[in-house]
């Protein structure tokens, strides 16, 4: 990524997470934004594939607390 591509943004770290962050950093030879860069789209990603997960069940029948149980119970589980 050139630096014309990238926008500047002030982001407030816990001091913990921020030694954690400088760390890895120095270890990976990466710099702190690409671990972040890379963290937010990881993040993104999962969300994404939370977000596709409740669209493909969204027509499978509500099962409420009561009868939930009442499977459980007929399936020995509980």
């Amino acid at each position: 990524m050139s630096t014309t591509e990238a926008v500047r943004s002030t982001v407030y770290l816990e001091p913990e997470l921020h030694q954690a962050l400088r760390l890895k950093a120095a270890h990976s030879h990466r710099s702190m934004s690409e671990l972040v860069n890379e963290a937010l789209r990881q993040s993104l990603r999962e969300d994404q594939e939370d977000l596709a997960a409740v669209r493909s069940r969204a027509r499978e029948k509500t099962l409420g607390y009561e009868e939930f149980l009442a499977k459980l119970k007929a399936d020995g589980t509980i």
